[in-house]
């Protein structure tokens, strides 16, 4: 039963990290994409007052969107090595939790067949409770 507990615990912080990072990843493109159409309406205007030329402009404009690509792309990637990562940790814990299990169940039967005494099997019991 504490393993469902847990289980489902992890599900839904894994879940809720799943959804931050997407909301982040929206997040940062609508800067992004902002950012862009600003740097688009500042080469507009510096394209009608003469100080750039069109392909200047153009150029650069190019070289903005790019980068703002390689932003987005690099926040993605970020992202989903975070998610992965969480991942691994969720299945680690949870195989953790049911060899401490096992471990328990072994325990209690060095402490039925008296190889180790109550008080040894209490402190080995706490160690692994408290991992749980």
């Amino acid at each position: 039963m504490g393993i469902e507990k847990k289980g489902g615990y992890i599900e839904k912080l894994l879940k809720k990290a799943d959804n931050a990072l997407q909301e982040g990843v929206k997040k940062a493109d609508k800067a992004l994409q902002e950012g862009v159409k600003k740097a688009d309406h500042v080469l507009d205007n510096a394209v009608e007052i003469g100080i750039m030329t069109a392909k200047q402009a153009s150029k650069t404009s190019k070289e903005i969107r790019n980068q703002a690509k390689k932003e987005s792309n690099s926040l993605r990637e970020r992202g989903m090595k975070k998610i992965n990562e969480g991942v691994s940790a969720a299945k680690n814990v949870t195989s953790n939790t049911k060899d401490d299990l096992e471990t328990l169940k072994k325990l209690g039967k060095l402490r039925t067949s008296g190889i180790i005494t109550e008080k040894e099997f209490q402190a080995k019991k706490k160690k692994i409770l408290d991992r749980i």
